[in-house]
């Protein structure tokens, strides 16, 4: 699908009026600008800084450059073309940022691959996407050896959780591979190291291709609104404009050069991958990789060897976090930005959050589709305001209804949204790309919200989760966010099921925090808080609940157990 170069913009931008002083309407990027550009001058101009740390060992961003040129050149040494697709399938270790920047610097595209996926899922986006290579933790090795034999895969590229990590890595693979006994069996003949790529690398030079805004940079893969993955095809100017749109956010704030950013969120998630990565990155500023978040305790462990300015993360990990007694006793003296996404931040947990660390938790919002960042609230509000934010610089954002029309402000309707960060289109998906645009540019989000006359966005759902009770509409956001407030609940999610007389009710699936809490004393919790066709009809409890890679509760799978 092709749109005008120019586009006509829509009538009415009154988030403008909201912006924080010094913040312009639109971003002006170099007309060359790609990541690679951004990346390389980071390199330069923080050379002597930390990069990135993980258990430990440090990564400055003279060693980034340097071991990124290397990978970039075995690319280009092994026949790799630019263009070429390079799957990365790693969780939040050192090898992850060094290939993702060699295969942008050898003018390839990455493709990221979730290391949770089964075989079947692999093998799909690995065909799906044409990758050529993929750079794999050799704990999800075994996932690969039963499919790649039916893909178009060249190289393989083998790594390990302390390959780049010197002594201590080695003792850390020991433990891992004999010890727990993590690593399964696996065997991938022809498959190199990630060490003897770095070495053979440096025995040639790299040749820098000819990158343009327009080249792609990633196949960031998605479920969209269909629940079908598709590759959004994310060029260099989308990612660039959403760097320099955050980068302008953050100005007076955030200071280059000086930041630890807490990277618990995986990499190959598009929130981390733009926002932690590239955009702190951008900002010569030191990611502290988590590899692990689950592991509370280590953890909190590693937060507290590190007086850090920047956390990122979900709703589910902030509610963890502050419900571990090692982590409310932290010192979060340095801490001045907390910044939600993926899903909506509950006002019990912001509020909490910001009586343990003394920081506002800020919620910002966006998709895969959009690079991701097409909201934020402003950086300096001193309270958790509910909202997801304002458009940033270069984006608009219009509620419209079932046919395509703009609602009024305070009107409820589906978030769409234009802007230099939307993607391109889906890869090899003309007909899914053409659904979710509108003919003036605007992209469907598939989520449900409202605009206030000030210009911030309220987020209230999923479009596909809305529940229909009585034909009225509840929205399981709502709903969760009130039971979340009852002192024994440590978990929750609401979807919709068939009912006979209201069409669908709603069940609550709920995580105790106190062993003693029964369905009645939830029902009459709600009954103070919510209206009548609002309460949960039934109420299921469970040891834990389906979360994404990031995450998020997969109401999606809860559904699936009803099918």
């Amino acid at each position: 699908m092709t749109f005008p170069d120019s586009l006509e913009p829509s009538a009415g931008k009154p988030w403008l009026a909201s912006y924080p002083p010094g913040i312009a309407a639109e971003i002006s990027p170099p007309p060359d600008a790609t990541v690679v550009t951004l990346m390389e001058a980071a390199c330069r101009q923080f050379a002597q800084r930390t990069a990135y740390i993980s258990m430990g060992k440090v990564l400055d961003y003279r060693a980034l450059e340097q071991q990124s040129r290397y990978f970039a050149a075995w690319l280009q040494q092994s026949g790799v073309p630019k263009g070429a697709r390079v799957a990365l399938m790693m969780p939040n270790v050192l090898q992850y940022p060094v290939a993702l920047f060699g295969v942008l610097r050898a003018g390839c595209v990455v493709v990221n691959c979730n290391p949770l996926y089964t075989p079947r899922e692999l093998e799909f986006q690995l065909k799906d996407s044409g990758a050529e290579v993929i750079v794999v933790l050799e704990n999800f090795a075994h996932t690969l050896q039963q499919v790649h034999t039916a893909t178009v895969l060249k190289h393989i590229v083998v790594t390990s959780v302390g390959e780049l990590l010197g002594w201590k890595g080695a003792l850390i693979n020991f433990v891992l591979r004999h010890v727990r006994r993590v690593v399964p069996r696996w065997r991938l003949p022809g498959s190199l190291s990630f060490s003897a790529v770095l070495f053979l690398g440096e025995q040639g030079d790299l040749v820098p291709p000819r990158l343009r805004p327009q080249d792609l940079a990633f196949l960031q893969y998605t479920g969209g609104t269909t629940g079908i993955p598709k590759g959004a095809m994310l060029s260099h100017g989308n990612i660039v404009a959403n760097l320099i749109q955050v980068d302008q956010w953050m100005a007076g704030v955030v200071r280059p050069g000086e930041e630890l950013v807490v990277t618990a969120l995986p990499l190959y998630h598009i929130f981390a991958l733009t926002a932690n990565c590239l955009a702190f990155m951008h900002q010569g500023a030191a990611n502290l990789l988590i590899i692990n978040p689950r592991d509370l305790k280590a953890f909190v462990k590693e937060l507290r060897q590190h007086r850090f300015t920047v956390i990122t993360g979900v709703n589910t990990l902030f509610s963890a976090l502050l419900n571990d007694r090692g982590f409310v006793r932290l010192d979060f003296s340095h801490l001045k930005v907390t910044l939600g996404g993926g899903m909506a931040v509950q006002q019990e947990v912001a509020l909490r959050w910001q009586q343990v660390t003394g920081c506002a938790l800020t919620q910002a919002y966006g998709l895969t589709e959009t690079s991701p960042g097409a909201t934020i609230n402003p950086l300096e509000l001193k309270t958790f305001n509910g909202s997801i934010g304002l458009p940033i610089p270069s984006t608009e954002v219009a509620i419209r209804d079932e046919a395509g029309q703009e609602v009024a402000l305070g009107v409820e309707g589906e978030i769409c949204i234009r802007g230099p960060q939307v993607m391109k289109g889906y890869w090899n998906q003309p007909a899914e790309t053409q659904a979710v645009f509108y003919a003036d540019g605007f992209l469907r989000t598939g989520d449900l919200g409202t605009m206030d006359p000030q210009g911030f966005v309220f987020l209230l759902d999923r479009k596909k989760d809305m529940i229909k009770v009585s034909g009225f509409n509840v929205y399981p956001n709502e709903v969760e966010a009130t039971v979340a407030k009852h002192p024994g609940v440590f978990e929750v999610a609401a979807i919709g099921v068939d009912d006979p007389h209201s069409g669908e009710a709603i069940k609550l699936f709920v995580v105790r925090k106190d062993p003693h809490l029964t369905a009645e004393m939830i029902t009459a919790f709600c009954r103070e808080q919510l209206t009548g066709y609002k309460i949960p009809r039934h109420i299921e409890f469970r040891d834990e609940l389906p979360h994404t890679n990031v995450g998020k509760i997969l109401r999606r799978a809860l559904k699936e157990e009803r099918a």
